[in-house]
């Protein structure tokens, strides 16, 4: 279609003079500063004054180190078109991690907008593009393996909806107006599993650590963290970071360990703290975990000037992260707060009847097969019922060798302990190892995973592109009430429910059934493009079959 022209040149004064082709001095260009050294590094961007940006970075002591220019044009470019090469290049070369890349937040405006053949610079143009990057060796994984990367999900540079954008703005806005108060405020983010919150907030905390960079800025100087009760997730954090100029692995921590820090008598009050997962923060003692205070979300307030807390009361797991109302509202008392919904469905690509069926389910009420399902198109989200075990670990294995990232996970009815011995749930004719949590990078995406079960402790706040479900012992069925039944009984979470005395004892089975209920929701909401369920329980499976007849 339309042609494109690639060069690469010295980045040095004369030979980026002799750079005379029409695309490159009178169009839209997308250029790549890198070094191929034992550390190799890259600065990514988009100019329509070659000559004259170029001269800018020939003077720039960062870029320095960088040895070799790349041009890339087209005959057809846009600023839109150049600015969504770029955005998805720096996205890509950060899942990649080969290089540290030097691009600071250019802008605060980096939200999807359409624009004329966006689809084909976006995909066709772009897969061009990286084609040749990897025949010249600058780039070395696929498209594909990247794109089913957590750190490419979680990159701070991916384009964000509207909604995300004015939350992005309201934060920053946020963050420069009280930073200098006498009192400690904080900043509620909440919305349902798949809204995006956690891709707000990467991008969010990479611009405020580049404006504590920036003199010019209100926020410079300050003293940032992200906190997050997720071993998992804090290892894809940490990633992010060694690609990035001012993310530093030391700002990224779990909040008992920052707690502990803060609260040492010759360390100062952090200026902003954000808290991805904050349902994951323990709301009483935990000493197994050295944690000695009332609850988390209490102290990290106490030690920072603001706090920026992502929530959905949806995915708590356990007693011990039990929050509600009244404990929110404490934990208010006295400062300055505020709260913002997410709304919009960004993981789950399916009709809206769909996401309902799935609300229904963790509300205990199964309702029938949307027509979505039972007419679906060859594109459409993929809702399934297996009536075997060992049939949906075949599928999600098909699934895996076509598009990877496919996994089983299950709800934590089957005994496992934290001895390092492997245990394995067994059904007729199905039987894997499960909950393994040993690995050094993200569960999911390590290869061996496909032949194991996961839980809610290694998927939660990821993504899969097809999830199978165990729902184990705990999850039954009661057709004189038409409902879900949940036998807490069977769950085998010993962690889940140890007991806590603000708890009334008339309401401890309710709280225990919803913490069960929320697992099922983070589970059931794993995957992009698929969903298939299997129940263990002869009552919900002879009900989840009925709904295919």
């Amino acid at each position: 279609m339309n042609s494109k022209l690639i060069q690469i040149k010295k980045f040095e004064k004369e030979p980026i003079q002799e750079i005379d082709s029409a695309y490159f001095n009178n169009y839209p260009i997308v250029y790549i500063l890198y070094n191929d050294t034992k550390r190799p590094a890259a600065y990514i961007g988009q100019t329509v004054h070659l000559q004259r940006r170029m001269k800018q970075h020939l003077s720039d002591t960062k870029r320095k180190s960088l040895k070799t220019a790349l041009f890339i044009g087209n005959e057809k470019f846009n600023q839109s078109a150049t600015y969504n090469v770029e955005t998805n290049l720096i996205n890509f070369f950060i899942a990649e991690k080969r290089y540290k890349l030097q691009n600071v937040s250019q802008t605060l405006d980096n939200k999807i907008h359409d624009y004329y053949n966006k689809e084909y610079y976006d995909q066709t143009f772009f897969d061009s593009i990286w084609d040749e990057l990897r025949e010249q060796n600058i780039v070395r994984e696929t498209l594909d393996d990247l794109r089913n990367k957590d750190v490419f999900k979680l990159s701070p540079y991916k384009e964000l909806s509207a909604e995300q954008m004015d939350l992005k703005h309201h934060i920053i806005d946020y963050c420069k107006r009280h930073i200098d108060d006498d009192k400690h405020s904080i900043f509620f983010i909440e919305g349902d599993a798949g809204t995006g919150k956690s891709v707000v907030l990467s991008s969010t905390f990479n611009t405020i650590q580049d404006l504590s960079q920036d003199k010019a800025s209100k926020l410079y100087d300050t003293e940032n963290y992200l906190l997050v009760n997720h071993q998992e997730m804090l290892k894809t954090y940490k990633e992010i970071s060694e690609t990035l100029p001012n993310l530093k692995k030391k700002n990224f921590m779990k909040p008992t360990s920052f707690i502990n820090r803060k609260t040492r008598p010759e360390k100062a009050v952090a200026d902003i703290v954000f808290v991805d997962e904050a349902h994951l923060l323990l709301s009483k003692k935990d000493s197994y975990n050295n944690f000695n205070q009332d609850n988390h979300l209490e102290e990290i307030i106490k030690q920072s000037k603001i706090t920026i807390v992502v929530y959905d009361r949806k995915q708590v797991l356990k007693f011990k992260s039990y929050w509600d109302d009244n404990l929110i509202n404490h934990v208010k008392r006295g400062i300055h707060s505020e709260v913002l919904m997410l709304t919009n469905q960004f993981r789950i690509r399916a009709e809206e009847e769909i996401l309902n069926w799935m609300d229904a389910f963790t509300n205990k009420k199964v309702l029938p097969l949307p027509k979505s399902v039972t007419n679906a198109r060859k594109d459409s989200f993929e809702l399934e019922i297996f009536s075997d075990a060992g049939e949906m670990y075949k599928k999600i294995q098909q699934k895996n060798k076509k598009y990877g990232l496919s996994r089983l996970v299950s709800t934590f009815d089957y005994l496992h302990k934290k001895d390092k011995k492997d245990y394995f749930i067994e059904e007729p004719n199905f039987k894997l190892p499960w909950n393994r949590t040993d690995y050094k990078t993200t569960w999911a995406e390590v290869d061996e995973t496909i032949n194991e079960v996961g839980s809610i402790y290694t998927i939660q706040g990821f993504d899969l592109n097809y999830v199978g479900i165990i729902l184990g012992p705990s999850v039954s069925y009661n057709f004189e009430k038409d409902e879900l039944e949940i036998i807490t009984t069977n769950y085998k979470d010993s962690e889940a429910f140890k007991a806590r005395e603000d708890i009334p004892a008339d309401r401890v089975e309710e709280v225990k059934t919803q913490i069960i209920l929320n697992s099922i929701n983070v589970l059931m909401k794993r995957g992009i493009h698929g969903l298939y369920i299997y129940a263990s329980d002869s009552k919900l499976r002879l009900k989840l079959e009925s709904l295919t007849n």
